[in-house]
This record gives C-alpha cells, sequence and structure tokens, in this order.
C-alpha cells in the first residue's frame, strides 16, 4: 500500500521545478518567473516570462504553462491539475487560470504591485465568478524574491 500524497511536500518539490524555470528565464533575459501545471504528479505544462523574446505582453511563465497543459490534455479545461508558479499571478494569469478550471494555484512570493491572488485582488477567489482556485501562497517565497532581487539588482548594475 503507498502513501498518501503530501500536499506540503509535494509543493515545495514542484515551487523548486519552477524555481529552476525561473532561473532558466533569467539565463534568457527574462524576469526569473517559471510556472509548471502538474496532473496526477506529472508535469503537463511548462512555462517561463517570454516578454521581451516574443515580445509579446501575454507571454507570461502561466499563460505558457496553461496553453501546453491544455494541448497535452486537447482540452481548455484543466480539471485535476494544480499550477505552481514562483511569482504570485497578475489578473491576466490568476484569470486564465479560473478559465481554465484549474482546482489549484500555489505560488511563491507575493506582488504587491500586481498580484491578484490577494495582494491587491483576489481574482482567483472571487465569488462573483463561476468557479474559484484554491490558493496556497508564499511556498518558498524568499527564494523567489530573492532571485527577483537580484535580476533587477543586475539591470540597475549594467544601466549604471
Amino acid at each position: 500500500m503507498s502513501n498518501p500524497p503530501d500536499p506540503g511536500r509535494d509543493d515545495l518539490y514542484w515551487m523548486r521545478q519552477a524555481l529552476e524555470l525561473a532561473a532558466e528565464a533569467a539565463r534568457q533575459g527574462e524576469v526569473p518567473i517559471g510556472a509548471l501545471v502538474v496532473r496526477d504528479g506529472q508535469p503537463i505544462g511548462r512555462g517561463i516570462n517570454g516578454l521581451e523574446g516574443f515580445q509579446d505582453p501575454t507571454a507570461h511563465a502561466e499563460m505558457q504553462a496553461i496553453r501546453q497543459a491544455a494541448a497535452v490534455l486537447g482540452s481548455r479545461r484543466l480539471l485535476g491539475t494544480v499550477l505552481y508558479v514562483t511569482l504570485e499571478p497578475c489578473a491576466m494569469c490568476a484569470g486564465a487560470a479560473v478559465l481554465a478550471r484549474i482546482p489549484r494555484l500555489v505560488f511563491g512570493a507575493f506582488d504587491p504591485k500586481a498580484g491578484a491572488c490577494g495582494s491587491l485582488r483576489n481574482l482567483a477567489q472571487d465569488p462573483r465568478l463561476n468557479h474559484r482556485c484554491s490558493l496556497a501562497g508564499g511556498v518558498l517565497a524568499a527564494e523567489s524574491a530573492e532571485m527577483l532581487k537580484e535580476f533587477f539588482a543586475g539591470l540597475r548594475s549594467k544601466a549604471q
């Protein structure tokens, strides 16, 4: 008989994977944000921030991961999945998670300037919508925040 999944331990595992994706984004000159869509213990969608590379304002890590997961499942409804992202989703990404019917969203650092999962608003759990995501914020938040801080410090030092 196998042990039941441990959401806390699984969250740490998958958030570490998302942090690896965020590091890849930084290596590509993008803001270091990584996202994964996981179903039944398997990643079915991966994304890194791609705003600069694609010159596309919708190329957020979450959007990339959601699109890939929908393609893998052949469905716009990502039932039974968890979205892991290193930074609290913005309104666009939180809205996409709701529209995709993602039941659970786990994020790292809170985003006081654009966060739509509790910081500025909570779109992911707005009772006026026909679907809501359960949320777990602050998972490996220090690591996520430190990666962002180092990235922007590097940009500032290059600009001088």
